[in-house]
């Protein structure tokens, strides 16, 4: 389901202030006032621009690029988003009630709390001229027609999808916990990967649908058409981890044991040790002081980690999908196959950890690895990865501006359509 999406290179581009002087005349449009007009933007490059909470309820923006776009608490109800591009757009909060989002490319946007009831989220098929006075499709590459709706790595948390009609739309790896899709049309559309966690599928179509490694605890199937549906071996409570309780341990005394082992060199003490464990209601993780812990398959996801300090820890295969780790210190940790679906690293530290040669002839590295981790989504943003290895991650739609890869091994990784000019990349293995 790969969209060409509109680039702003033949599009026109419309500034803030022209902008905002559509938005003045619609308005007077909405309410009778003699000089308005409806606001029509069809084929604009409207990237980044701030539409400032307005009411553009049936404004139709068909084929236009709106990249980084700054939508939320805007009314745009039955508005026509038409093959356009939305991705990494701000629609927190906003009213899309009944709009046309057929085609649109809604990648890494931010819906949390929007409101999308009765939303075409359909297939769509943009018509050109032939040359011969009829009418063909427009194609995206190659052969292909079809414009599907894509809002692979979205932020839905809380969204209102009731009876929309998203056939063969693109879902993988959004957030949608707690989502309404009562009554929806969803047959042939792809969840994998997506966290739906306590959304509500009463009487949806989902035949066909693909829910491969979907997180389902708490979904509701009430009434629901699964005919052809494949859950593939989704994610189940049990699939989470083991709760400590369940354990018999304690998480202070096992910190004050781990405590001990840091402060002794391992000679007192014992380290601690939560592989397997699902750790998310630990309340205040962060504020525990959890360097060189062993976590292996642990259970991160959706936690607060903001400025935890996790240096030296040994996290393969754990899950830290969703958890926002803004300024977290994660100096020389293995972090191979992790899970970093949708996280927000920006400001955190990755950065190799530097150590003194025993003879005193230099300096050794102690570099954290991301080997083969999904960082598919994940906010990067001024995050440090300077001399980090990260030999087939995946990268693709991750926010990278001001990102530090320099001296990192990025052999193998995935990338999509990521722009590495926008980070730092002197001395990197970039395959």
């Amino acid at each position: 389901m790969n969209n060409t999406n509109p680039s702003p290179d033949n599009l026109k581009k419309l500034s803030q202030r022209e902008l905002d002087e559509v938005i003045e005349r619609h308005r007077k449009f909405s309410v009778g006032q003699r000089g308005g007009t409806r606001a029509t933007l069809k084929f604009m490059d409207l990237t980044g621009l701030n539409f400032n909470r307005c009411d553009l309820s049936h404004a139709d923006f068909t084929g236009s690029c709106m990249n980084g776009a700054n939508l939320s608490g805007g009314n745009f109800k039955s508005a026509c988003f038409f093959a356009c591009n939305l991705q990494n757009a701000n629609l927190e909060g906003a009213n899309f009630q009944r709009a046309d989002f057929r085609g649109a490319y809604v990648a890494g946007a931010n819906l949390s709390g929007a409101d999308l009831d009765s939303a075409d989220l359909r297939e769509g098929k943009i018509m050109q001229n032939d040359g011969e006075g009829g009418l063909m499709n427009s194609k995206k590459s190659g052969s292909d027609t079809s414009w599907n709706a894509v809002f692979t790595g979205a932020q839905l948390t809380e969204t209102n999808l009731t009876g929309v009609k998203a056939v063969s739309a693109d879902f993988s790896e959004a957030d949608m916990t707690g989502v309404t899709l009562n009554e929806a049309d969803l047959s042939n559309v792809k969840f994998e990967g997506a966290n739906l966690t306590n959304v509500d599928f009463t009487g949806s179509d989902l035949s066909n649908a693909n829910l491969q490694d979907t997180v389902l605890d708490g979904a509701t199937l009430k009434s629901a058409e699964l005919n052809g549906a494949d859950f593939g071996e989704d994610i189940t409570p049990e699939d989470m981890g083991e709760k400590l309780e369940d354990r018999g341990e304690d998480l202070e005394e096992l910190l004050l044991n781990h405590k001990q082992w840091v402060a002794s060199a391992g000679q007192k003490g014992a380290q601690m040790d939560l592989s397997g464990i699902d750790l998310r209601d630990v309340k205040n993780l962060n504020a525990y002081p959890l360097t060189a812990i062993k976590a292996i398959n642990g259970n991160f996801m959706g936690q607060d980690l903001r400025k935890i300090s996790l240096q030296s820890a040994t996290l393969n295969q754990s899950n830290f999908k969703n958890a926002n780790m803004e300024g977290a210190d994660l100096r020389g940790s293995m972090l191979q196959k992790a899970s970093f679906n949708k996280a927000n690293l920006q400001g955190a530290n990755l950065n190799a950890l530097k150590f003194d040669s025993p003879d005193g002839s230099g300096v050794r590295l102690q570099r954290t690895n991301l080997s083969s981790a999904n960082l598919r989504f994940a906010d990067l943003r001024k995050c440090k990865l300077q001399d980090s290895i990260l030999m087939g991650c995946d990268l693709t739609g991750a926010k990278i501006e001001g990102c530090d890869f320099r001296n990192a091994d990025l052999t193998g990784a995935i990338m999509g359509d990521i722009d590495l000019s926008l980070a730092l990349t002197d001395g990197a293995i970039i395959d």
